[in-house]
Protein backbone atom coordinates (compact mmCIF):
# COMPACT_ATOMS: atom_id res chain seq x y z
CA UNK A 1 0.00 0.00 0.00
CA UNK A 2 2.78 2.17 0.78
CA UNK A 3 4.54 1.33 -2.40
CA UNK A 4 1.03 2.78 -4.26
CA UNK A 5 0.83 6.06 -2.33
CA UNK A 6 4.79 6.86 -3.69
CA UNK A 7 4.60 5.88 -6.82
CA UNK A 8 1.25 7.83 -7.28
CA UNK A 9 3.45 11.01 -5.42
CA UNK A 10 6.36 10.47 -7.68
CA UNK A 11 3.83 10.75 -10.59
CA UNK A 12 2.63 13.97 -9.19
CA UNK A 13 5.46 15.36 -9.11
CA UNK A 14 7.24 14.56 -12.21
CA UNK A 15 7.57 17.36 -14.35
CA UNK A 16 5.96 17.86 -17.66
CA UNK A 17 7.91 16.99 -20.54
CA UNK A 18 6.18 18.48 -23.97
CA UNK A 19 7.47 18.51 -26.91
CA UNK A 20 9.19 21.28 -28.34
CA UNK A 21 6.86 23.89 -30.68
CA UNK A 22 7.83 26.95 -32.20
CA UNK A 23 5.78 30.10 -31.00
CA UNK A 24 2.77 30.67 -33.42
CA UNK A 25 4.02 32.30 -36.87
CA UNK A 26 7.75 32.10 -36.21
CA UNK A 27 8.52 28.75 -37.45
CA UNK A 28 8.88 30.05 -40.72
CA UNK A 29 11.60 32.81 -39.44
CA UNK A 30 13.41 30.38 -37.21
CA UNK A 31 13.96 28.07 -40.20
CA UNK A 32 14.70 31.00 -42.93
CA UNK A 33 17.84 32.29 -40.07
CA UNK A 34 19.11 28.24 -39.74
CA UNK A 35 19.26 28.17 -43.48
CA UNK A 36 21.40 31.91 -43.59
CA UNK A 37 23.75 30.36 -40.86
CA UNK A 38 23.92 27.30 -42.19
CA UNK A 39 25.03 29.20 -45.44
CA UNK A 40 27.29 31.30 -43.80
CA UNK A 41 29.37 28.21 -42.03
CA UNK A 42 29.60 26.94 -46.05
CA UNK A 43 30.81 30.25 -47.15
CA UNK A 44 33.01 30.89 -43.86
CA UNK A 45 34.33 27.19 -44.51
CA UNK A 46 35.31 27.43 -47.93
CA UNK A 47 37.13 31.01 -47.38
CA UNK A 48 38.98 29.30 -44.98
CA UNK A 49 40.36 26.69 -46.43
CA UNK A 50 41.54 28.52 -49.29
CA UNK A 51 42.85 30.95 -47.17
CA UNK A 52 45.02 28.05 -45.82
CA UNK A 53 45.80 27.13 -48.82
CA UNK A 54 46.85 30.80 -50.39
CA UNK A 55 49.23 30.94 -46.98
CA UNK A 56 50.72 27.70 -47.95
CA UNK A 57 51.93 28.60 -51.61
CA UNK A 58 52.46 32.09 -50.61
CA UNK A 59 55.27 30.79 -47.52
CA UNK A 60 56.41 27.87 -49.95
CA UNK A 61 60.26 29.73 -50.32
CA UNK A 62 61.79 32.16 -47.60
CA UNK A 63 58.39 32.28 -45.54
CA UNK A 64 58.61 28.67 -43.89
CA UNK A 65 57.07 29.92 -40.91
CA UNK A 66 54.03 31.48 -43.20
CA UNK A 67 53.18 28.32 -44.79
CA UNK A 68 53.55 26.41 -41.24
CA UNK A 69 50.50 28.92 -39.83
CA UNK A 70 48.23 28.03 -42.96
CA UNK A 71 48.84 24.33 -42.45
CA UNK A 72 48.27 24.70 -39.15
CA UNK A 73 44.80 26.46 -39.86
CA UNK A 74 43.39 23.60 -41.51
CA UNK A 75 42.47 21.54 -38.90
CA UNK A 76 40.81 24.52 -37.31
CA UNK A 77 38.57 25.19 -39.80
CA UNK A 78 37.84 21.84 -40.87
CA UNK A 79 36.75 21.26 -36.59
CA UNK A 80 34.49 24.69 -37.02
CA UNK A 81 33.05 22.82 -40.36
CA UNK A 82 32.62 19.68 -38.38
CA UNK A 83 30.61 21.69 -34.80
CA UNK A 84 28.39 23.07 -37.48
CA UNK A 85 27.63 19.80 -39.29
CA UNK A 86 26.40 18.16 -36.00
CA UNK A 87 25.17 21.00 -34.27
CA UNK A 88 21.76 19.83 -34.78
CA UNK A 89 22.96 16.05 -33.72
CA UNK A 90 24.26 17.39 -30.57
CA UNK A 91 21.50 19.73 -29.39
CA UNK A 92 18.56 16.62 -30.36
CA UNK A 93 20.85 14.38 -27.95
CA UNK A 94 20.97 16.62 -25.47
CA UNK A 95 17.42 17.99 -25.60
CA UNK A 96 15.09 15.14 -27.01
CA UNK A 97 11.73 16.00 -28.59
Amino acid sequence: MLDGQIDSAANLLAAPTPPPAAPPGLEATGNLFIGWMKWILIVAGVGGLLVCGIMMAVGRRNRSAFAADGAAGIPWVLAGLTCGAVAAVVVGAVLPG
